[in-house]
């Protein structure tokens, strides 16, 4: 009944993807390159976790 009001974690661990991605996109522009790589990797995590989720919910 209240399944509607419950929140899609996988909505959220991708909006969190996208703005690291901005973020790298930035520092690499910036030429910050040791940024741009970390936040890609925190990026690559949160993209298992999304695909992990998505795998488990189907």
């Amino acid at each position: 009944m209240f399944s509607m009001f419950k929140r899609d974690p996988i909505k959220k661990l991708t909006q969190q993807q996208a703005k690291l991605l901005e973020q790298a996109m930035f520092a690499q522009r910036n030429g910050d390159i040791k940024s741009y790589s970390l936040l890609t990797a925190e990026a690559e995590e949160l993209n298992k976790k999304i695909d992990a989720l998505k795998s488990g919910a189907v």
